[in-house]
């Protein structure tokens, strides 16, 4: 297996898989903290399907990069969701749950009565659910992800405090003089960036389970914040990575394995969580 595995990894396209798919589950698995505690684990869900209806639309357009459009309507979306909180006449759960259903309907019908593919069947389940489109990266949209996936990081490192403090207690923070505001929006701008890059690892459908899965498993067995923000890290990456090796080897849909070994991974720490009370 270790021999079949080097092999593999002769391949320049598997490597580019491997880097990109690691560097956006550990992307994923830092902001999944904020938002499971902040109550909006289901955004990433609204927003992939958000994005999926931008895509069909940027398809549709015939634009040369589907990221030109797709982003910047995740992001104000985003933006609205996570900014209007309590003022909002319609609530986040609702909202978000009216754009996923409306975005997904939209965006199918969009590819089904425009696109010129003889495939839009095919062309929907791998956007919904990923396949091998990870594996058809090409250096530019490799180095465009690191670079992305690196901003993020640095991002979430130097405003972990002033996270922490939005996360737990908004109106402390607005108590001690700093923008909440700013800081939803600095966490808005960075989830919509991590959807639009996780789309093509896991597809627009399971890349909640990316960003929430982790987050879950961690708080099953570690009992402080920055605790659950190092396991749930470390967990994301291993799991992204075996899961991407399963998937090559057994020559199932990546986003789909990654999502299973996530979900054995969360298993395990419920049972061990039981055991140590």
């Amino acid at each position: 297996m270790i021999d079949q595995l080097m092999f593999y990894l002769s391949f320049r396209f598997v490597r580019y898989a491997l880097i990109v798919g690691v560097m956006i589950a550990l992307c994923s698995s830092l902001l999944g903290v904020t938002l499971v505690l902040k109550r909006y684990s289901f955004i990433g869900d609204g927003l992939s399907h958000v994005a999926f209806g931008a895509m069909s639309i940027a398809t549709i357009m015939k634009l040369t990069s589907n990221t030109i459009l797709v982003l910047p309507v995740t992001v104000i979306t985003a933006i609205l969701l996570l900014r209007s909180g309590q003022k909002a006449s319609l609530k986040g759960d609702a909202a978000i749950a009216m754009l996923s259903v409306s975005s997904l309907a939209i965006g199918y019908i969009l590819m089904n009565v425009f696109s010129a593919s003889a495939n839009v069947s095919g062309d929907v389940c791998s956007t919904l659910f990923g396949a091998m489109s990870i594996l058809t990266l090409s250096g530019t949209d490799v180095l465009i992800s690191f670079i992305l996936s690196v901003i993020v990081i640095i991002i979430y490192i130097l405003m972990y405090n002033r996270l922490f403090a939005v996360t737990f207690d908004e109106n402390f923070v607005r108590a001690s003089g700093m923008k909440a505001d700013r800081y939803n929006t600095l966490i808005a701008v960075v989830i919509a960036l991590i959807i639009v890059l996780g789309m093509n690892l896991v597809g627009s459908l399971l890349i909640s389970a990316l960003v929430i899965l982790p987050t879950l498993s961690a708080m099953r067995i570690m009992k402080t914040f920055k605790g659950v923000v190092v396991f749930s890290a470390i967990s994301s990456v291993l799991t992204s990575f075996f899961g991407m090796i399963i998937s090559i080897y057994t020559s199932t849909s990546v986003g789909s394995t990654i999502v299973v070994v996530d979900m054995a991974v969360f298993l395990v720490c419920v049972v061990i969580g039981k055991i140590r009370g």
